[in-house]
């Protein structure tokens, strides 16, 4: 009888390890935790900016260019930040990369909480960017080290949903806060949070499936010959000890890549104007209460939820991005316009919505194009300088739409120059599209 169960142990023990582990799998889970809190902990200042009490306690009351101002300076750091601290991932390896960025993101939230002046709370806001800017481009890094390209439209769609659930979930939840406790209470919820993703990624995650104890030699050899096509040694590929310009090179020079560039760029503008504002829009233009406000600024991004989860399984069946891309920012610009022109608030807001949500479509297809162009050496400082950039203009949306407010007393003109913006990525994308992209 030990003989046998000896023998039956040994059996099972031998098909284990036959059987591939899906650590990979885990992993992404583990980038989904990441992103979703540091969307989370960013879009606070778009419900505090609503209340009147820390309104009057920044002393920024009935200046919506200021208001402004909280968003484009995190979002200013956080594109320079992507730009510049990028490459660090490509040498120290993402993994360091993105634990030094939580600690960056703890420290800024809880300095913020205890913000007293307007300048201060600035301060932490260009903090908070430096660590998200130098934390976003290495999760396309660790996709990039471990999904075979077949699996990467659903990788990447994994995690960039949150992008989507964390701001749904938040807007109710920091609207809770500031009405029963203060708005100093968001930046303490988003402290305690943030330190769940600081743990798992020092305790669970590795640069690539080689560097983790717990991926299994069929699993290593699975990622390994379904990347066989994607040959460092081709074209377009560098040794890693190479230079940030040499490698900068290999994307600087691709015209696609600035196309790329320039469709995130006007995403980039949509969702940062709107996020920052459309609790602002939802009160005071729409005449949302409190409550209602909460829950309706949350919409865009649950249906930019469903729009990623389709996004990421047309992208993995077709193996083409560049459509899904132009028909989102199509679906976007109309959703925008009707939800301007319509009268009845409900419907409106429901479009508006739907419009925004749309828009989340075009995420996992720019990221997933890039994956496909550029080589895994460069990949940290590709996605750095193309999200960098791209928010660098994004961070003019939310003052410029202040702006447009102080001069004009409604929303409207700003919400179609940024439908305009939208229309011409798509443009940019059905170029693409014709390129069999």
């Amino acid at each position: 009888m030990n003989q046998n169960s000896y023998i039956y142990e040994a059996s099972m023990n031998a098909l284990e390890r036959k059987r591939p582990t899906r650590q990979r799998l885990f992993l992404v889970s583990i980038l989904f935790v990441g992103i979703s809190i540091a969307y989370l902990d960013r879009v606070n200042i778009a419900v505090i900016a609503a209340n009147a009490q820390f309104l009057a306690d920044m002393g920024i009351a009935g200046q919506p260019v200021k208001v402004g101002l909280m968003m484009s300076f995190f979002l200013g750091a956080y594109g320079i930040s992507n730009v510049v601290l990028s490459p660090l991932g490509d040498y120290l390896g993402p993994r360091r990369a993105m634990v030094v960025a939580y600690l960056i993101i703890c420290a800024s939230l809880l300095v913020g909480g205890m913000a007293s002046t307007f300048g201060i709370l600035l301060a932490t806001r260009v903090l908070l960017g430096i660590g998200e800017g130098l934390y976003y481009p290495m999760q396309n890094t660790i996709v990039k080290n471990w999904f075979p390209p077949k699996e990467r439209g659903r990788a990447n769609t994994a995690w960039l949903i949150g992008q989507s659930l964390a701001p749904a979930a938040a807007m109710p939840v920091f609207t809770y806060l500031v009405a029963a406790h203060s708005w100093e209470a968001t930046f303490h919820f988003s402290f305690a949070i943030s330190l769940v993703p600081l743990l798992l990624l020092w305790f669970f995650t590795a640069d690539s499936p080689h560097a983790h104890k717990r991926v299994n030699e069929a699993e290593l050899r699975y990622i390994e010959e379904n990347m066989a096509g994607e040959k460092e040694g081709g074209k377009g590929a560098v040794p890693e000890g190479e230079r940030f310009l040499r490698r900068a090179k290999i994307y600087a020079s691709d015209y696609r890549f600035w196309m790329l560039l320039l469709i995130l760029a006007s995403n980039s503008i949509l969702s940062w104007g709107v996020a920052t504002w459309l609790p602002t829009y939802l009160s005071k233009e729409r005449g949302f209460s409190w409550h209602a406000m909460g829950w309706i600024s949350s919409l865009p991004f649950m249906l930019g939820f469903v729009f990623k989860l389709v996004a990421g399984m047309i992208i993995d069946r077709t193996g083409r991005n560049a459509p899904v891309i132009a028909l989102a920012a199509l679906l976007c610009a109309a959703g925008v316009y009707l939800g301007v022109t319509i009268q009845d608030n409900h419907t409106a807001a429901v479009l508006l919505a739907f419009g925004i949500g749309a828009s989340s479509a075009q995420i996992p297809g720019v990221f997933t194009l890039l994956q496909k162009l550029v080589p895994q050496a460069a990949m940290s400082s590709a996605a750095g300088t193309l999200n960098g950039i791209a928010v660098g203009f994004g961070a003019l949306s939310p003052v410029l739409i202040g702006l447009s407010i102080s001069m004009t007393g409604n929303f409207g003109s700003a919400l179609y120059f940024i439908m305009g913006i939208v229309l011409f990525g798509g443009v940019l994308a059905t170029i693409l599209s014709a390129k069999g992209l």
